[in-house]
């Protein structure tokens, strides 16, 4: 029995194989880190303005008066604006590669999963789609290698 690696059809051996699967994967993890981290940075500024728009012109934002989690749109505004700015850093973070960047990027995906989830009365497309990119930024941040990206 031979413990060298064995030639496949396509003339690869399966060390290599391995390899470059490996390659592949670490590829992808790094990808996605890239991409949730630049969500992050564009979703925050969107969700910056969105609260300044609440603070300088809260008659966009209509709703009726029977919502439970019914705030004064000037206060939705700083809070969106707030949870805007530190997400765009926190993105910024990720991308510089720092490992506090993505617990706090996860951190804050799931704050501004509830702040949207009680803002979907006043704009719910909106809203219902940063949920959905959070989710995305939450998978991506918990499933990516340890080490640091470059990028």
């Amino acid at each position: 029995m031979s413990t060298s690696p064995q030639a496949t059809p396509g003339g690869t051996t399966g060390y290599a194989d391995t390899h470059e699967h490996h390659d592949t994967r670490a590829a992808w993890r790094t990808g996605l880190v890239v991409f949730a981290g630049t969500i992050m940075i564009v979703a925050g500024v969107f969700q910056a303005l969105a609260g300044l728009v609440a603070l300088f012109r809260n008659e966009v934002y209509v709703v009726g008066l029977n919502y439970v989690y019914s705030f004064d749109v000037t206060t939705w505004g700083w809070i969106h604006l707030i949870v805007g700015i530190l997400v765009a850093v926190a993105g910024a973070a990720v991308l510089a590669g720092q490992t506090w960047g993505r617990v706090v990027g996860v951190a804050l995906a799931v704050v501004s999963m509830l702040v949207n989830f009680m803002f979907i009365p006043y704009y719910p497309v909106w809203s219902l789609l940063i949920i959905a990119l959070d989710v995305f930024v939450i998978w991506a941040l918990c499933t990516s290698p340890r080490e640091a990206v470059d990028v």
